[in-house]
């Protein structure tokens, strides 16, 4: 038979296995695992919760549940807040799941995939100009070469750039788009 408990404790089990996954998670797409923790909490407990209550729950110290807090902050999935009589700041996580998803995913394609696309511009660019001249005789292989060289370029950026399109639309502010998608792809 089943033990039952207070469901305060089943509660807390639970929270703090979430944040475990969601931390292990985290560092696994190269976020800082601390970072991903504090998110957790925040999104698990769904109340506004100061640095100080962080900082016990999850035994961090100051320094680091601020960097946390402040990151989450700008990626937008977690809101600074105010408690009527209560000086402290307090902050809440985006608690709609397709709004969350649609902030990190908006994030990652700002981090990752956009400086991707900007270096490929770069990099299409060193050769663009060689491609223009006429090469002297006897160098045909080496025009062969930039031809295919370029082609190889130009294929991965229009790639990346219908990815950055694709996903544009997924995370668009109106913000319907990654849900719609997923649903019809399921």
């Amino acid at each position: 038979m089943r033990e039952t408990r207070p469901a305060a404790a089943a509660i807390a089990e639970a929270q703090d296995r979430f944040i475990a996954a969601w931390g292990q998670m985290g560092s696994a797409w190269g976020i800082s695992r601390t970072m991903a923790e504090v998110h957790a909490l925040l999104f698990i407990t769904g109340e506004p919760l100061n640095t100080d209550d962080v900082m016990e729950r999850l035994q961090i110290s100051r320094g680091n549940a601020s960097m946390s807090l402040r990151a989450l902050v700008d990626w937008g999935v977690v809101t600074r807040t105010h408690k009527r009589g209560d000086r402290k700041e307090y902050y809440l996580a985006e608690q709609d799941v397709w709004t969350m998803f649609r902030l990190i995913v908006r994030e990652r394609l700002k981090r990752e995939i956009d400086p991707l696309v900007a270096s490929m511009h770069e990099i299409r660019d060193l050769t663009h100009d060689a491609r223009v001249q006429k090469p002297p005789k006897g160098e045909k292989a080496d025009a062969d070469t930039l031809g295919a060289h370029n082609a190889r370029l130009d294929e991965m950026l229009g790639f990346l750039q219908t990815v950055e399109k694709v996903s544009q639309r997924f995370v668009s502010p109106s913000g319907r788009g990654l849900e719609v998608a997923a649903k019809l792809l399921s």
